[in-house]
């Protein structure tokens, strides 16, 4: 699919798209519809006629379902995306004799590399009064500090030369200035502070509103640094995503529906918030330390009849949940080459993300539960995860159930619970007095060695084959199975 437009079509054509024709706000009203329509389970949503902005329409809800988004995606497994650069690392050549098997994955890799075009649809139009006054950004909830652009994809690059594309909310203080909402472990935030300690001044920035389905879930994915993120897209998308150089010199995807030009000014900082965030409580400036650069918008470039893409967040399930699975999925093999012992992974929609996950491994050795526990805090994003949980592999980690039989069966608190205090958590996180710095809990409920019962061994019960095989006419018959 080419850009958003196609994929509304391609949603449409399924039955997955409301048109509402009635006027609408983008302050309250438009966010309080989504999120009806998303816990209803009821499809994406365009608004044809927004209030106070009758140039655009609006369109929110489009990860209607993990299912629909991997058909999107044109693959039968999710995981399959997290494959395809492990796929090609490992036919790398070693030596001379492998390198002319390795060409055609040279070549492969070739096809997901970004192409800069010299052509832009959103360079049709622009505005330079007030560009942020323009945009229909969302009030997603009533005590909201301000509006907010709440799937902004913010482009730029940092003074290594590695271009990201990721999502922070912005919220708007007037038409010119808007806060970046990057937090400390953000690339964003990395990037800005090696400009403040480098070159100090500005640092080119921009920001695309709308794109393909696959580099919208490019932007909020956790890709490792130092991966460019624009590389990245090519393999979430399948092909390699097109590119338009602005003047100041930042990439942004050629297929948005709009692109906000400016800059961040590396030493002017402000609060930023409340803002109703995915957990379900108000994010507020007070109760955390931490301050945000400012953005300028210089101008706004717009397709013509442009489509603003907003999301909205609260308690769950909402958007969110959806894209947080998705991501689950994709990065699941990254997170086998960190980790090869484990098997699968969790993240709880209603534990929003960064708040709970149950991972399965295959245990080897006594104390490989903690282990792997203390291994995940230091992966990446998983540095955030408040509560793991770990079990063995013979336990389905989707199976709440099943994990809770887990807990029951092979936790002993005082040997098997982890508590590390002090730590930097989500700074989004409702349950901690002073955000960033919280708490974390991992639980080891993998089956026990030996070693970990101080020789006691306990033996769990098992059906006797030679019976079930004695009474398995029986079952059919009374049991259809």
């Amino acid at each position: 699919m080419r850009d958003m437009r196609d994929y509304l079509e391609w949603l449409e054509a399924r039955n997955e798209l409301i048109r509402v024709e009635e006027e609408l706000s983008p302050e309250l009203e438009i966010p309080a519809f989504l999120r009806r329509v998303m816990y209803d389970k009821a499809g994406a949503v365009l608004f044809e006629r927004v209030k106070g902005h009758p140039e655009w329409r609006v369109a929110g809800n489009l990860f209607t379902s993990v299912e629909t988004v991997r058909e999107a995606l044109g693959v039968e497994r999710l995981e399959e995306i997290g494959e395809r650069p492990l796929k090609l690392m490992e036919s790398l050549p070693l030596g001379l004799s492998d390198k002319l098997s390795s060409l055609g994955k040279l070549r492969e890799l070739g096809n997901y590399l970004p192409k800069l075009v010299r052509k832009a649809e959103f360079t049709r139009n622009v505005v330079e009064d007030e560009p942020l006054n323009f945009v229909p950004a969302f009030k997603t909830w009533p005590k909201d500090g301000s509006r907010y652009l709440t799937y902004p994809l913010i482009c730029f690059s940092d003074p290594k030369g590695v271009n990201s594309i990721s999502v922070y909310r912005v919220m708007l203080l007037d038409g010119e200035r808007g806060v970046i909402h990057w937090q400390v472990h953000k690339r964003g935030s990395q990037a800005w502070r090696d400009y403040l300690e480098r070159n100090g001044g500005k640092m080119p920035v921009a920001i695309a509103i709308g794109s393909d389905i696959g580099t919208l879930l490019t932007a909020v994915s956790p890709v490792p640094y130092p991966m460019d993120k624009l590389l990245f897209a090519g393999f979430v998308r399948g092909s390699g995503l097109e590119l338009y150089r602005l003047p100041n010199g930042v990439l942004v995807p050629a297929n948005a529906e709009a692109v906000i030009e400016g800059y961040v000014q590396v030493d002017e900082l402000s609060e930023e918030g409340p803002f109703g965030d995915h957990f379900g409580f108000y994010d507020k400036p007070s109760e955390r330390n931490e301050l945000y650069p400012v953005f300028h918008a210089e101008r706004v470039y717009y397709r013509d009849n442009p489509i603003y893409y907003g999301s909205v967040v609260g308690k769950p399930p909402l958007e969110d949940a959806v894209i947080g699975k998705a991501i689950e999925r994709i990065f699941l093999p990254l997170m086998r080459v960190v980790l090869p012992e484990v098997v699968d992974v969790n993240f709880p929609e209603y534990g929003v993300f960064q708040g709970v996950a149950i991972v399965s491994i295959k245990k080897r050795y006594p104390g490989h539960g903690k282990k792997v526990l203390n291994a995940l805090w230091g992966t990446g994003q998983m540095a955030l995860t408040k509560v793991i949980v770990v079990v063995s592999e013979d336990i389905n980690p989707h199976d709440i159930n099943q994990v809770i039989w887990a807990i029951a069966s092979f936790v002993n608190p005082e040997r098997d619970v982890l508590v590390i205090p002090k730590a930097h958590t989500d700074a989004l996180d409702p349950a901690v007095p002073r955000p960033p710095l919280g708490s974390k809990l991992g639980i080891d409920a993998t089956r026990k060695f030996p070693e970990e019962m101080d020789g006691r061994v306990v033996e769990e019960v098992k059906e006797n084959p030679e019976v079930l095989r004695r009474l398995e006419d029986l079952f059919k018959k009374y049991l259809g199975g």
